[in-house]
C-alpha cells in the first residue's frame, strides 16, 4: 500500500496540517490540524476520505486550532502526548500573547507517553519522544514518512523561547532523531517544505554544529 500525504497550509502562522491515507482505502488520519477547518474538510471531501483519528506532534495554538471542529464533525478521537497537557492548558493564554482570538480547546481522548506504536485502523505509527520545543513534542514515523512538528525544519530547528521550551533538551532530541531514523526518509515539518536528514546534516547549520559538538 502506498501512503498519500496531503499538506494543507493553515492559519496566520502558515502551519502544515497533514492528511494521510493509503491508496485504495478511504480511511484517513489527520496530523496537526492547525487552523482553517473548512480548508481541511474541503481537502478531505475532495479525496472522498473518512477520518478515523487525529494525532498531534504537540499542542501549540497554531497546531490545534482545527482539532475541536474536526473532532465534532467526524466524531473521531484525538491523540496527544501526556506531557503536552501543560501546553494545552495554556492555550487561551498563548493566544492572548499572540493577539489571536482563542477557539474551542479540544478534549484529548487518548494520552500517550512511552515511545512505541500507536495504531489507528491500518495506520501504525512509531512514536519518538522529542521534547525541547515543547515538553511532550513527538515525532511520528509511518513508513517512509516522519512527521516532526516544530522540532526540525528545512534549514532550521524549533524555537525554545516559549513556555515549556528548553534548548538543551531540544539538542538532545535532535541527537535522538539523528540516531533513530533512516536519513533518507521524508521529513514533514510543522512549517515550510519537506526535507530529509541527509539534506539537513549537510546543510542545516544547527545540525552541523550539533554534530561537531557531539562528535556524531
Amino acid at each position: 500500500m502506498s501512503l498519500n500525504v496531503e499538506t494543507v497550509v493553515t492559519g496566520p502562522f502558515q502551519e502544515n496540517s497533514y492528511i494521510l491515507w493509503y491508496s485504495g482505502s478511504s480511511d484517513t488520519v489527520l496530523i496537526d490540524p492547525g487552523d482553517d477547518p473548512q480548508l481541511i474538510i474541503h481537502a478531505i471531501e475532495d479525496q472522498n476520505l473518512d477520518p478515523i483519528g487525529i494525532i498531534n506532534t504537540h499542542a501549540h495554538l497554531d497546531h490545534i486550532g482545527a482539532v475541536y471542529p474536526l473532532k465534532e464533525k467526524y466524531q473521531i478521537p484525538f491523540y496527544l502526548h501526556v506531557n503536552e497537557k501543560l501546553i494545552l492548558d495554556m492555550y487561551e493564554q498563548t493566544c492572548e500573547m499572540f493577539g489571536i482570538i482563542p477557539k474551542e480547546k479540544p478534549k484529548v481522548d487518548n494520552w500517550f507517553a512511552d515511545e512505541g506504536k500507536i495504531t489507528m485502523g491500518e495506520f501504525h505509527f512509531n512514536t519518538l519522544n522529542t521534547p525541547g520545543h515543547t515538553p511532550g513534542g513527538t515525532c511520528l514515523e509511518l513508513g517512509n514518512h516522519i512527521f516532526v512538528g516544530d522540532t526540525l525544519f528545512r534549514g532550521s530547528v524549533g524555537r525554545t523561547d516559549l513556555p515549556g521550551g528548553d534548548w538543551s533538551t531540544l539538542e538532545s532530541s535532535l541527537v535522538h532523531i539523528i540516531q533513530s531514523f533512516n536519513h533518507n526518509k521524508i521529513i514533514h515539518s510543522g512549517h515550510g517544505s519537506d526535507t530529509t536528514l541527509l539534506i539537513e546534516l549537510e546543510e542545516n547549520p544547527f545540525l552541523i554544529e550539533l554534530c561537531d559538538k557531539q562528535n556524531l
